[in-house]
């Protein structure tokens, strides 16, 4: 490598090495021969420095693959996991997670991000320093690529903000000569610095592209990371804290006290998301809305969920349609075919890594008499038919709970794609059987049922954000301000209409605090595994909240073992499980004469059962610790609280 080019690398990898162990950043541009000028005076070699990137920001954050294999949702009340994966989500679970060790690392930790960083300010820097010529087959790409790499850095920072808080802001490449103390910047001023990068993005980029190029960062993208940017800064973590019993001390906590601009900011910038037109001036986004509610197939064309999941839900996460409409940023190929054998049940040669719990299963509503939803937990349900021992059949549950949800007694595939009933009570099914469930529920998001695990499949399920994201974040924000009005109720009906479930309840156009409630169950219904529980439940400050906290201690005295607590605090009618993120429950088949259950000749109700104790120690697990490695390179950093 030549002299011209060695001391380039030195000057950019500076910030690599004052901020962790920069053996992993001695990557090299993309041919070894090539001098710092001879690449960034081509525009094909900073195109495929730009693709690269592409590259970094999909393994910084996979929905699916968050743990290198799975999701983050074992590490909430989600899903429990298996020990697969070096037994990463576990980890987390049992508190065994440290300043030396965080399991799971796939390019989504302090290191990595800021190694993500440094190529897209190498990028920003080699383009002005030598003027890279445009591509002179298409005119304009340039600028494009400049686009994209701004929101690549502001994206990546934003990841940083999203697990770390406080932290710098490098929008530059580092000096030799400069100093390697670096310091941490408040989550707001990093918050703003993302939406400054983001709006540069913004200008540079097309409100949608052609069908060679979708996929890439456009205009709605950049809005959509200022929107998310602006609700993270709204939310509790980084905004009244202390109000929710947050007692660390952040570098900059001054900073965080209560400011309602920050959800007028968030609310604005949402609309922004909600508003955006395409290039021929019709909206941009839009919800996914093919077949209809008579549609149930499945991928193999059999309706074989006895007319439970629509079509229209199966097909969400897989038709092309669906991400040209309502996909705001998203990553491809996250997964093969492969996963269906990692999450279908035993029967069908599955290996169940990650089961639904129960805290997620009481979040599916039911559709009552009256034509609206209520949380089965509500002190209406059981007047309205809803019993504990029958919970998926007694009542009519929000459809996407159907899709979601694999339960004892709900039709399914069978191992040789046949029509079965699953059975949890006996079998390779039965809790805790070899490989099967500890919970009493199988993962059935995203599965393309007619499919095993061999053939040839790409999975891009689910986007990053997508449209409800944006509604949420726009209804949460005028809530928050004004009270619910008219408006944010019919945004938030529009997407359970989509899923065919019945809308909210008229009062909740009247009571703040009703439809604050209605649409954080939403958000989780709605993103049920698309790797956003471990981060909401954080910003929203759940396991210190008064309310969950209060709910823990009426859990530990509703019983004297676990099973009782877990049954006696749903009879007393305490609402649902506490939010605090140091539980799961289940729920597992009873043999009993007058059960309303039947499979294979016998007859069940279903039984609430404690699952498992976890830790989650406050205000230490609000947020990821920086390495030690990285503190004694640059100690002027400051360790997060707990830590």
């Amino acid at each position: 490598m030549k002299t011209q080019l060695k001391k380039y690398l030195i000057l950019t990898f500076v910030a690599c090495m004052s901020l962790s162990s920069c053996k992993k950043y001695l990557d090299k541009l993309p041919d070894d021969q090539l001098t710092e000028e001879q690449v960034f005076t081509r525009y094909d070699k900073v195109n495929q420095l730009v693709t690269d990137l592409y590259a970094k920001a999909k393994t910084a954050n996979a929905p699916m693959t968050w743990f290198a294999d799975f999701s983050t949702a074992g590490i909430t009340d989600e899903a429990e996991a298996t020990n697969v994966g070096n037994n990463a989500a576990n980890s987390f679970n049992t508190g065994d997670w440290n300043t030396t060790n965080i399991p799971g690392s796939r390019g989504q930790y302090w290191n990595d991000l800021y190694a993500g960083i440094r190529k897209a300010n190498v990028i920003l820097v080699g383009v002005e320093k030598y003027q890279t010529p445009d591509n002179p087959i298409n005119p304009g790409d340039l600028q494009k690529r400049v686009g994209e790499t701004y929101f690549m850095r502001a994206y990546l920072h934003y990841l940083v903000l999203r697990i770390y808080g406080e932290a710098p802001y490098l929008d530059y490449v580092v000096d030799v000569n400069q100093s390697k103390d670096f310091t941490r910047e408040s989550a707001q001023a990093v918050g703003d610095k993302i939406v400054q990068d983001a709006q540069e993005a913004f200008n540079r980029l097309p409100a949608d592209w052609s069908s060679n190029d979708f996929g890439r960062v456009d205009k709605g993208a950049c809005l959509g990371l200022i929107a998310i940017t602006r609700w993270t800064q709204a939310a509790p973590l980084w905004n009244g804290a202390s109000q929710y019993g947050y007692t660390g001390n952040r570098v900059f906590e001054n900073d965080y006290a209560y400011n309602a601009a920050r959800w007028a900011a968030a609310r604005d910038a949402a609309k922004a998301v909600l508003d955006l037109k395409n290039e021929a001036g019709s909206p941009r986004f839009s919800l996914y809305q093919k077949y209809s509610d008579q549609d149930f197939n499945d991928s193999g064309n059999q309706n074989t969920s006895g007319s439970t999941v629509y079509t229209r839900l199966w097909q969400m996460y897989y038709d092309m349609d669906a991400f040209k409409t309502e996909a705001v940023w998203f990553v491809t190929k996250d997964k093969y075919e492969g996963w269906y054998g990692d999450v279908y049940p035993p029967s069908r040669g599955g290996s169940s890594r990650q089961q639904p719990v129960q805290e997620q299963v009481d979040e599916y509503e039911y559709m009552a008499p009256d034509g609206y939803g209520y949380p089965v937990y509500a002190d209406r349900a059981k007047n309205d038919g809803y019993d504990d021992g029958n919970p998926y059949r007694s009542v009519k549950r929000d459809p996407r709970f159907y899709r979601d949800i694999v339960y004892h007694g709900a039709p399914f595939r069978n191992g040789t794609n046949n029509p079965s009933t699953v059975n949890t009570a006996s079998g390779a099914d039965k809790i805790n059987a070899s490989n099967a469930t500890k919970t009493g529920y199988y993962l059935r998001k995203y599965l393309q049922e007619a499919w095993n695990k061999n053939g040839s499949l790409r999975i891009s399920a689910p986007p990053i954000w997508r449209l409800p994201d944006f509604i949420y974040i726009y209804a949460e924000a005028v809530n928050e301000l004004d009270g619910p009005n008219a408006e944010i109720y019919n945004l938030i009906n529009q997407v359970r209409a989509r899923s065919f479930m019945v809308p909210m309840p008229p009062e909740t156009m009247n009571n703040r605090e009703l439809m604050r409630e209605y649409i954080k169950r939403e958000r989780r219904v709605e993103f049920f595994y698309e790797n956003k529980r471990a981060f909401d439940a954080r910003l929203y400050l759940e396991p210190t909240s008064d309310s969950e906290v209060n709910k823990e201690q009426q859990f530990r005295s509703a019983g004297g073992s676990n099973n009782e607590r877990s049954q006696q605090y749903w009879t007393k009618g305490y609402g649902s499980y506490p939010k605090t993120q140091r539980m799961i429950n289940g729920m597992q088949p009873v043999e009993d004469p007058n059960g309303k259950i039947e499979i294979d000749g016998k007859k069940y109700r279903m039984e609430r059962f404690f699952v498992e104790d976890r830790v989650f120690t406050a205000p230490k697990h609000y947020l990821f610790p920086l390495m030690n490695t990285e503190l004694q390179q640059s100690p002027t950093l400051v360790q997060n609280p707990g830590w």
